[in-house]
């Protein structure tokens, strides 16, 4: 299993620290660089190179769906179109759909609030907006939020990852939708562990936000799929059901590799952050250091105790942004470097 041999090549170290104290984990970590999917030809047997196109790129699917509708759009930074990045919500609004509302998740519907940052309710300077924070006073959207609105468009590029929130984000989005009779339109997104399901199951007795659901810690589905199985699974309160309308990404499979052109979370902040990040994350419950504070988040791993033990060393320091108090801020860290780690061998082994 992926997750558990990097888990188990890292764990060793902690021996080393007999006072090292476990807390339960609450990590809250966010031109377009296409990637391809090949299949083989059956003339000439080399690969037909097919472009991915992500759902919201599809605008040939669901613009004339959206005329005289009152749209609710939940989206970030990661909500863009095409090779020139425009937001999502300045597309439609070009298009002249009626985009009443914006709502955003953890981070901020811009990207730049720090992990676990309480976000307020605002109005977008650029769009005159208002901007309803899912990360604030409460997760699920009101009554009084979605008076109004015809659908709510969910454009957010997920990792994959169990206690990345943004599927929490989604799961409270639906359970409103159903409850007030409001489609949710899902332009789909690539999973860049979509070829990695993997990890131990969550024990739904430590259920909280970082982790809703009784799945493993990757669980190998894009956004759009996940939704679907939150139907399925009738994880809504009192199993009421969320109307769906997929726009799906084109030539996407769950082997086709991905690199997600604008960064989902401050501190994944590189395609190396990204695919280690659900591998080691689980030490955050401890106190070393996985390098927030500095610029390679989740590429390494160390603590001051650790000093001559091993040769690499990093000093955690306050970044506005990305973490204002890191673990172990001020203090030179002594570990492990996860910069050149082959993780092209973890889609193998997926």
């Amino acid at each position: 299993m992926i997750y558990t041999t990097i888990f188990s090549k890292i764990t060793a170290i902690t021996f080393l620290i007999g006072a090292t104290t476990c807390n339960q984990p609450l990590p809250q970590d966010t031109a377009e660089q296409q990637k391809t999917d090949t299949s083989a030809s059956s003339t000439t047997h080399r690969p037909v190179i097919k472009t991915i196109i992500p759902g919201a790129d599809r605008t040939e699917l669901y613009v004339e769906q959206l005329k005289g509708k009152s749209v609710g759009m939940v989206v970030n930074q990661t909500s863009i179109i095409g090779t020139k990045k425009i937001a999502t919500v300045d597309s439609l609004l070009k298009r002249g759909i009626s985009v009443r509302k914006i709502f955003g998740p953890e981070h901020g519907f811009r990207g730049n609030a720090a992990n676990g940052a309480i976000i307020n309710n605002a109005t977008d300077p650029a769009t005159g907006l208002p901007v309803i924070s899912l990360y604030g006073k409460h997760y699920k959207p009101t009554i009084a939020d979605l008076k109004g609105l015809d659908v709510i468009i969910f454009d957010i590029q997920d990792v994959g990852t169990r206690f990345y929130t943004y599927i929490s984000t989604l799961h409270y989005v639906m359970e409103a939708c159903a409850e007030n009779g409001i489609t949710l339109m899902i332009f789909d997104r690539p999973n860049p562990h979509g070829f990695s399901v993997d990890g131990p199951v969550l024990d739904t007795a430590f259920r909280s936000f970082v982790g809703m659901h009784p799945i493993p810690i990757t669980h190998g589905m894009t956004i759009a799929e996940y939704a679907q199985m939150i139907n399925g699974e009738k994880w809504l309160k009192k199993g009421v059901q969320c109307k769906l309308n997929i726009i799906k990404s084109a030539n996407y499979t769950h082997a086709s590799g991905y690199v997600l052109p604008v960064n989902p979370s401050p501190n994944l902040n590189s395609p190396q952050s990204i695919l280690l990040y659900p591998h080691i994350c689980f030490f955050e419950g401890t106190t070393f250091s996985l390098g927030r504070g500095t610029m390679f988040p989740f590429q390494v791993i160390g603590h001051p105790l650790l000093k001559g033990k091993y040769q690499y060393s990093f000093k955690p320091v306050s970044i506005p942004g990305m973490s204002d108090n890191p673990p172990q801020k001020g203090v030179i860290c002594y570990g492990i470097n996860l910069k050149e780690y082959d993780t092209k061998s973890l889609q193998m082994s997926g």
